[in-house]
């Protein structure tokens, strides 16, 4: 039964792995036996990169902007002429921006600095790369595919949220973009799928877990009784890039403690 989750020699690529969920998922990889591709920008990869080799596991780091278009379309390219095979790919990078809908700037909305850039475009651009080159590979003995990519959408891949329009529009994309993918994908080998968290204790959650009367209205809702941490997302995402998830692809997880069922 081990074995169905082993990632034990494979590589992942991962976004966003510097701090929060993306940290966990890099320490959760590793932990399964994968060697990992760390994506830093302004939080340096430090911490990760000492918590993955302390489990032995090997770790490059690169440096991108996600906010460039210019810069996500040459990560791959270096990525795979530095010889690195990429087997796993977790797109976790995200940014989310508060204004309410009736004043929320074009500039915040759409600009290449801002939510639809690195929350949607480079999701597009990185899955589109790394999918070619996964599509290219022999099977896994390990994980029984060519590859598996796992996208992370959010509870606004499904509901509109309040003050977020920018944000919940790039995660309902990157919901569909992953189905798109995985049709195209999946009977060459190569799962997509998606994980939408639900309220978790991170930075971007900073500003609610500040206020105290939205503070206490999610947290009625929860069934789990809490709020998520970063750990909660260890088992989902190695089961999703392992042998274990062989049959599951164009599916978005949700890990919210039952929010979506209340």
């Amino acid at each position: 039964m081990a074995s169905l989750f082993s990632l034990e020699g494979e590589t992942a690529l991962i976004t966003g792995g510097t701090r929060g969920i993306g940290q966990a998922v890099a320490v959760a990889l590793a932990e399964a036996g994968a060697d990992i591709l760390l994506v830093q920008g302004k939080t340096p990869a430090t911490e990760t990169q000492k918590a993955v080799e302390s489990l032995g596991r090997k770790v490059s780091v690169y440096t991108l902007n996600l906010s460039s278009a210019e810069d996500v379309s040459k990560l791959v390219p270096k990525i795979l002429a530095d010889g690195h095979t990429i087997r796993i790919l977790i797109n976790c990078a995200g940014i989310q921006i508060r204004h309410p809908p009736e004043v929320f700037p074009d500039s915040d909305f759409n600009q290449a600095k801002q939510v639809m850039q690195v929350n949607l475009n480079s999701v597009f651009t990185i899955c589109r790369d790394v999918g070619a080159h996964m599509l290219k590979l022999d099977p896994s003995s390990v994980t029984g595919r060519r590859g598996s990519i796992i996208n992370f959408g959010s509870l606004l891949t499904f509901q509109g949220g309040l003050n977020v329009p920018a944000y919940a529009a790039s995660k309902g994309a990157v919901g569909q973009l992953t189905k798109s993918f995985a049709n195209g994908w999946s009977d060459k080998g190569v799962t997509v799928n998606c994980i939408a968290p639900g309220y978790i204790e991170t930075d971007m959650n900073t500003a609610l877990l500040n206020d105290k009367e939205r503070l206490a209205s999610i947290s009625a809702r929860i069934p789990a009784g809490r709020w998520g941490a970063p750990d909660d997302f260890k088992g989902s995402v190695v089961f999703l890039a392992s042998k274990a998830s062989a049959y599951v692809t164009g599916h978005t997880l949700v890990v919210d403690g039952g929010w979506m069922g209340r």
